[in-house]
């Protein structure tokens, strides 16, 4: 027996998807059973602290949104600091500000004005024989800020980043990178950014401290699946969809990480909190020292490093990363449509939606969830019940 306390839902996955709907359907008297597969609750945003540093145990996550209700959301669970993101990038030694803006340019070109870069960009451009929509990655990047940028900070990190050459990847992956004709280093455009002090974990574990929700860790739905089907009136799913279906329409492809953390006896290691390393001999893309995310209550003679590996995934190894392309996009709406016929589970997340999501943008996905599944106004706001 499975369902021990008449639960209403079954929710595999404790990442924010699965976690804040627990949390939301908790103050509807609705009760909960949430099993996870690693270890801890908080998914991929889960942190710990190590000599007085908080460490993002899967990579850099920094908050950031123009969504006042999500932002009003996860300050009611912990205090966010001031903290925004500049990345410095390194090409070989050569080192360069990010997101492009008129700092980039002057590093890479000596220009000092925006109409000196604009016309550097356009002449770069039209060289490269670039015109019309750009067919892939490469032709965007070109595009937006010229060959050489493109070459020594966007090429060699990409093709890292992905395990494909640029010309294979769509262009719309590139368009998230702000491109700046001002001096400003903000990796972000959002109005609302910042790390929680104390980490993310607090957030889960305010979330999920309800008499209405159990968590079990360490558990894999797969083990008991047909049982767990059999004995839940209701499921919310948050892992691989094409796993889910027993990969009955092919195997979606997906980007796995790898990480090594390293403590290190000095105070002050690279200087920012994230250096991206460019070229393509270096088989990291970053490393992220955490000190330089929250300084409160820090060592002052450690530092910790973490160095971020893009691997080829496969099935023993954490999914991190859709791979958006057309032809996985093909793949995916048939899983889509299987899922829509399914009336007792309900998908969600990076994985259950086989989408890149930012973490505003996944508890905004759940918002709407919850929405529909209890039948709450559009107007619903959930910061402030």
């Amino acid at each position: 027996m499975l369902n021990t306390k008449n639960y209403d839902y079954l929710i595999v996955g404790a990442g924010p998807f699965g976690s804040i709907f627990a949390h939301e359907a908790a103050k509807l008297g609705k009760r909960s059973l949430i099993i996870e597969k690693r270890d801890h609750i908080g998914g991929n945003m889960y942190t710990h602290t190590e000599e007085g540093i908080q460490v993002h145990d899967f990579g850099a996550h920094i908050f950031h949104t123009d969504n006042k209700e999500v932002w009003n959301y996860i300050n009611k669970f912990a205090e966010f600091n001031g903290f925004t993101n500049q990345v410095i990038a390194n090409y070989k030694g050569d080192l360069y500000n990010l997101p492009f803006n008129m700092n980039t340019f002057y590093e890479m070109w000596g220009t000092k004005t925006p109409a000196e870069a604009k016309a550097k960009i356009e002449e770069q451009k039209a060289a490269a024989g670039i015109s019309g929509s750009p067919k892939n990655l490469e032709e965007q990047a070109i595009s937006l800020i010229g060959t050489d940028i493109y070459e020594k900070l966007i090429k060699g990190y990409t093709e890292k980043q992905w395990g494909r050459k640029a010309t294979e990847l769509p262009a719309f992956i590139i368009k998230r990178l702000p491109v700046r004709f001002i001096y400003d280093n903000n990796y972000f455009n959002h109005r609302y950014q910042g790390i929680p002090t104390g980490g993310y974990t607090q957030i889960f574990d305010k979330l999920l401290d309800n008499d209405l929700i159990d968590v079990q860790t360490g558990v894999d739905f797969f083990d008991n699946k047909d049982a767990y089907l059999a004995e839940f009136p209701r499921v919310l799913y948050t892992g691989m969809i094409d796993k889910f279906y027993d990969y009955k329409f092919g195997e979606l492809e997906y980007r796995s990480l790898r990480f090594e953390t390293e403590t290190i006896d000095t105070d002050n290691y690279q200087g920012n909190s994230v250096v991206n390393y460019t070229d393509a001999e270096t088989p990291y893309t970053r490393v992220m020292e955490w000190k330089h995310f929250d300084y409160k209550g820090a060592s002052e003679d450690k530092t910790i490093i973490t160095r971020e590996y893009p691997q080829d995934w496969d099935r023993t190894k954490e999914a991190y990363y859709p791979v958006n392309d057309e032809k996985n996009t093909a793949l995916y709406k048939q899983y889509a449509k299987e899922a829509r016929t399914n009336k007792q589970v309900l998908f969600g997340g990076r994985l259950g939606g086989y989408r890149y999501f930012d973490m505003d943008q996944v508890i905004n996905a759940t918002f709407n969830a919850i929405r529909e599944e209890f039948d709450l106004a559009d107007d619903y706001r959930f910061d402030q019940n």
